[in-house]
């Protein structure tokens, strides 16, 4: 295998399948087989899910409600999905642990980094709730900051398509992928892989980051085994 350890960022959106509102259990059931292909190959992964399926805080504030507290209450929403997405890892026979931002003792385990690593160590495949834990920080920003903590060889985003394109090619049929790309260039153009945020702290700690179709059955199994063409990536 290319990776010993790899992060996996989902959005929340990706939950909901083709419902508009909410989680797909089918959906999730098909991600929790595809990340068990992976993980059956010897690979440590750690799993971030946003939350814009329940909750978004940014649409939130501009509907009048408090950046703040909407940004909190779309952290909470981040660990109904990690909480969906454990259940289905251990129907499939994974072991896992769900560690917060936020501390919930009841549902799931307070954040360190050193018990997320050794969790990993043990096989165990980690979700981590709540992003950063803190209001104005995208779960982008906090999937780059897990995988940084954790010593991650690779971060994956999932996304709707198979890579990064010049221009959204769910509208413009003549859009471009962009095979190989580099920080800089996403930073300087604008081009919407992830987060400002989360694009410089990756290039900070030389993270590369893999975009790809998780809807795309063995699309994440072909990246670590280092088949980049169901991919763009960002280095």
């Amino acid at each position: 295998m290319k990776y010993k350890r790899i992060l996996l960022k989902l959005s929340g959106e990706a939950l909901m399948g083709d419902k508009q509102y909410g989680i797909d259990i089918d959906r999730v059931a098909q991600y929790a087989r595809d990340i068990k292909a992976v993980h059956d190959k010897g690979i440590e992964i750690a799993i971030v899910i946003g939350g814009g399926n329940i909750y978004r805080g940014l649409s939130a504030e501009k509907a009048g409600m408090d950046r703040v507290q909407a940004d909190y209450m779309g952290m909470l929403a981040t660990v109904i999905n990690s909480m969906a997405l454990q259940d289905a890892l251990e129907k499939v026979g994974l072991k896992t642990r769900l560690l917060s931002a936020i501390k919930m003792e009841q549902i799931c385990e307070p954040f360190v980094r050193r018990r997320a690593v050794r969790h990993l160590e043990k096989g165990r495949v980690v979700i981590f709730g709540a992003g950063t834990g803190n209001p104005y920080f995208t779960t982008d920003t906090g999937a780059t900051l897990r995988a940084t903590e954790i010593g991650a060889d690779l971060l994956i985003k999932a996304t709707k398509v198979n890579g990064v394109y010049d221009k959204d090619p769910m509208k413009f049929a003549d859009a471009v992928k962009l095979e190989n790309l580099t920080y800089d260039r996403a930073l300087e153009d604008h081009i919407k892989v992830m987060d400002d945020t989360a694009i410089a702290l990756a290039k900070d700690n030389k993270l590369p980051i893999a975009v790809t179709n998780m809807n795309e059955k063995g699309n994440l199994l072909r990246i670590v085994q280092g088949d980049y063409s169901k991919c763009s990536i960002v280095k």
